[in-house]
């Protein structure tokens, strides 16, 4: 057992835009942080939560009670720092015990200048947020707890609101770098970092392709002068309808005739360029036990998802595509509120799902996808048809 214990910090206050206070001590950071207030379900896995690009102005809130007991490492970092505007938790761990810890997440918290509060009923938040939505929220602590009230909750009303908000340019790689394949070779995937997760790379390689991982700010040239056998647009933080460039580049994909496999942020953005609209949703979906089914095998499939964003289309019936890509559908729904999940086009090689089939702290449920998207690609590339295998979850 480590000997790295939490010491609770100085007085903190959570304010929501609805003017609601909840009280508690500082964890992390010291100091003032504002971003919109999201709770994420997941009773494992808080450093791939906190270090998900996706999460990238966001203060998030974790239902479970007892955070960072198994401290933090390396190694399941999905990007090189924390993400997250704030954080807010019930329990902290007082103890860090875990044979793979580096470090406690309180100090990990503090040096990526985090601001935090613990020590407050999150239960009680989450169902707030889940009646009134998602709002623009601030943490206080230290001199910035002292403030007036009434300074506290204009400076939160001031915040910037997520709603067509472009945060791509904060999280995507500033250069671009190369993964080589790792299985028995495909070909060369250009993969557009929206804010892309480092288990998305490495299945990505495992599966045979030669990994090329481009800045947000790429254009349809510099891709097209990779050749390459197929596009991966990342997850990512913010509002699809605010990435227009994103789009063009994907359409100028799709005509091209590129395969093409999108999650997350990436899952919008084939909804926009197909010519379906996005929306804001309610509180969004957070956390590692989210129910889709599969539509294509029936199944139903237990998944990880961070998205405030959706795609505006039925989930039943086959869709033709405004923007001339011929016919898609709605290829995965989710089982609590019937959200699209994941799209399936039926005259182009391209496919998306809304949620995270890399979760590297499980599930892994979904992870055949990687699957199905190598094979769409080896099916492109020998000029075969692509069909589903219904008896086993992936298409051959």
């Amino acid at each position: 057992m480590s000997e790295n214990r939490f010491a609770p910090g100085p007085p903190a206050v959570l304010v929501l835009e609805d003017g609601t206070r909840y009280t508690g001590r500082a964890y992390g950071a010291v100091g003032r942080t504002l971003g919109e207030v999201v709770f994420a379900t997941g009773m494992t896995g808080y450093q791939e939560t906190l270090t998900d690009p996706s999460y990238a102005g966001q203060i998030v809130l974790q239902t479970a009670p007892h955070i960072g007991n198994t401290g933090v490492n390396t190694e399941d970092r999905e990007s090189a720092r924390i993400w997250v505007a704030g954080y807010v938790v019930r329990d902290p761990s007082r103890v860090v015990s875990n044979f793979r810890a580096e470090g406690s997440l309180d100090d990990e918290l503090t040096r990526d200048g985090v601001v935090g509060i613990a020590g407050i009923d999150t239960r009680a938040v989450t169902r707030h947020i889940r009646s009134a939505g998602a709002m623009k929220a601030g943490i206080f602590s230290g001199d910035e707890a002292e403030l007036s009230t009434g300074t506290q909750l204009d400076l939160v009303r001031h915040g910037a609101d997520m709603t067509g908000r472009n945060l791509s340019g904060d999280v995507s790689t500033g250069e671009p770098y190369r993964m080589a394949a790792t299985g028995e070779r495909v070909g060369t995937v250009a993969v557009l970092d929206l804010g892309v997760k480092k288990s998305t790379l490495l299945y990505l390689a495992e599966r045979g392709f030669d990994v090329e991982v481009l800045p947000q700010t790429a254009t349809a040239d510099q891709v097209k002068a990779l050749n390459p056998d197929a596009l991966f647009f990342s997850n990512g933080p913010g509002d699809p309808a605010a990435s227009d460039a994103h789009v063009e580049l994907l359409r100028e994909s799709l005509r091209a005739g590129v395969p093409y496999f999108g999650i997350c942020f990436g899952n919008q953005l084939l909804g926009r360029a197909l010519g379906f609209p996005t929306y804001k949703l309610p509180f969004g979906h957070r956390g590692i036990n989210q129910p889709v089914l599969d539509k294509t095998t029936g199944r139903v499939e237990i998944t990880s998802q961070n998205h405030g964003f959706a795609v505006d289309l039925p989930v039943e019936g086959v869709h033709d595509s405004p923007e001339g890509f011929g016919r898609a559908e709605v290829s995965h729904y989710s089982l609590n509120d019937n959200v699209v999940e994941g799209l399936r086009c039926l005259d182009i090689p391209a496919f998306s799902v809304q949620y995270h089939p890399e979760s590297a702290a499980g599930p892994h449920d979904a992870n055949h996808l990687f699957d199905r998207f190598r094979d769409l690609v080896i099916a492109r590339r020998d000029e075969t048809t692509f069909t589903p295998d219904l008896s086993t979850g992936d298409q051959n």
